[in-house]
């Protein structure tokens, strides 16, 4: 395969990954009363990922992010919000593109994808959403924005993390040939 058609294949398939994730934006459970939900879009993102590598995974991952706002009913208080909570938090799914056509370990690199995810939210949570803080969540006195943000994120990302790392485990060893790109050759 030419460099050129390897390079037109890799954004066809950025751009199918990203409108597989959109697709199954639509289907989600919603987790408690607080927002959040659990859903699959993580899934085509990671595998692209791990397929073509950080760098893209990293650019479909905001293109995704960023369209989920526009065409799927993202919520944001300010442009920060929807862009931390959207455009970066998908984004670092992309990291999952650190472990490169490994399928043997691409549960580990959803892994790592959903835990950058996380991190931005977090970030969101501490900074921007800090004044929304309750004094109660979850039946707990709220006094800490830090103990607050690791709350509410890890209630409905820790979820989507293990149907991350479970569907794209067992994506890794039905589609050997694909993660590991020897379908190029």
């Amino acid at each position: 395969m030419t460099t050129k058609n390897k390079r037109v294949r890799m954004l066809v398939e950025g751009a199918l990954a990203v409108a597989m994730s959109i697709v199954l934006s639509y289907i989600d459970i919603p987790v408690g009363a607080f927002g959040g939900s659990v859903d699959f879009v993580m899934v085509p993102l990671i595998i692209y990922s791990v397929r073509w590598g950080v760098g893209y995974g990293l650019i479909s991952g905001l293109v995704f992010g960023t369209l989920k706002f526009i065409m799927a009913g993202g919520t944001a208080v300010n442009w920060q919000s929807m862009l931390l909570d959207y455009s970066l938090a998908y984004m670092m799914v992309g990291l999952a593109g650190l472990i490169k056509n490994k399928s043997s370990m691409v549960w580990l690199s959803a892994l790592v994808g959903c835990f950058g995810r996380f991190i931005i939210h977090f970030i969101s949570g501490i900074t921007i959403y800090a004044e929304y803080m309750p004094e109660t969540f979850m039946g707990m006195s709220m006094n800490n924005v830090w103990f607050y943000s690791t709350l509410y994120n890890v209630a409905y990302m820790l979820p989507n993390t293990i149907v991350a790392v479970i569907c794209c485990g067992v994506l890794g060893r039905a589609l050997k040939k694909y993660i590991e790109g020897t379908d190029l050759k």
